[in-house]
C-alpha cells in the first residue's frame, strides 16, 4: 500500500526522504534559476518563450518538491524558507546544473544532458510507493517530455549545423562532460529510498542514458567524449563557485528584506 506524507515513516527514514525530496527541488530550482538568466538575451523570440516556459515548469516543479520537503522536515520551513533561506553548502543540487550558461550551445548541451537523466529519473518515480511524489512526477514527466525534445532538437540543429555551431556545441558536450557521472551516484539515502520503493535507483538508468545520448549525439555529428575525468560532491554540499554567485542573486531580496511582504 502507498504511504502518506510522514507520519508512519521512522525519523532515519523521514530525514533520508526529505534530503532526497530536496536533492530533486534543488535540481529543479537551479536549472530554473539558469534558464531565467536567458530572458531578454535569447537568440531568437520563439526561443525566448521556450526558455522562460521550461524554467517556470522546473520552478513549478520545485515548489511541489519543497513544499513536500519542509512538511516531511517539520521544522516550519516552507518552500520559499527551503529556497531563500539556505547557505550554499546546505543546497543539494547536481554540479552540471549550476555551470554558468555562457552560450547557447552550452546551455543546450547542459539541458540534454539533464533532461535526459530527469525523464527516466521521473520515469521511475511516478511508480514511487509515495503517493505525492508519484503525483509529482507524473504531472512533471509531461512537461519534462517536451523539454527532452526541445534539448534534443537544438543539439541536433547546432551540432549538424555549420562549422561554428559544429565548433561550439561539441566544445560544449566537452566541457560538461566530467559533470555526467555524479547523476548516476547512489548513497545511503538513494539506496534507502531505492529499498523502500519511493525513489529510483539512478546508477541502473545508465544504460538506457547511454542509448539515448548515444543516438543524439551520432544524429548531431558529434563525437561522445572520453570518461576521462569526473566532478561530484553536491549529495555533501560540495559545489563550484557558481552556485554562489546565482544564489547571491535569486536570493538578494529576501535576505535583505526578510518576511518582506507586497
Amino acid at each position: 500500500m502507498k504511504s502518506g506524507i510522514c507520519e508512519d515513516v521512522p525519523v532515519t527514514d523521514q530525514q533520508a526522504l526529505f534530503d532526497y525530496l530536496l536533492r530533486l527541488g534543488d535540481n529543479s530550482l537551479i536549472l530554473g534559476q539558469r534558464l531565467a538568466e536567458w530572458s531578454g538575451h535569447a537568440p531568437i523570440l520563439e526561443e525566448e518563450l521556450a526558455l522562460a516556459n521550461i524554467g517556470l515548469d522546473l520552478v513549478g516543479q520545485a515548489r511541489m518538491l519543497l513544499t513536500y520537503a519542509g512538511e516531511v522536515e517539520g521544522k516550519g520551513r516552507d518552500e520559499d524558507r527551503l529556497a531563500f533561506h539556505r547557505d550554499t553548502k546546505a543546497w543539494r543540487n547536481l554540479l552540471l546544473l549550476e555551470q554558468p550558461n555562457e552560450n547557447f550551445a552550452k546551455t543546450m548541451a547542459r539541458q540534454l544532458l539533464f533532461d535526459a537523466f530527469q525523464y527516466l529519473q521521473y520515469e521511475g518515480l511516478s511508480l514511487s510507493t509515495d503517493d505525492r511524489l508519484s503525483g509529482i512526477a507524473v504531472k512533471s514527466l509531461k512537461e519534462i517530455t517536451y523539454h527532452r525534445r526541445h534539448s534534443s532538437n537544438w543539439v541536433i540543429r547546432l551540432g549538424d549545423g555549420t562549422e561554428e555551431s559544429h565548433g561550439k556545441m561539441q566544445a560544449a558536450i566537452d566541457e560538461l562532460w566530467g559533470f555526467v557521472p555524479e547523476m548516476f551516484d547512489m548513497d545511503a539515502v538513494d539506496e534507502a529510498m531505492t529499498e523502500a520503493g519511493i525513489g529510483v535507483d539512478a546508477a541502473a538508468l545508465k544504460p538506457a542514458w547511454d542509448d539515448y545520448i548515444n543516438g543524439m549525439l551520432a544524429n548531431a555529428t558529434l563525437t561522445r567524449p572520453e570518461d576521462s575525468w569526473c566532478v561530484r560532491g553536491s549529495r555533501e554540499g560540495k559545489h563550484s563557485e557558481h552556485l554562489g554567485y546565482l544564489l547571491a542573486e535569486m536570493q538578494f531580496l529576501q535576505r535583505a528584506y526578510p518576511d518582506a511582504t507586497w
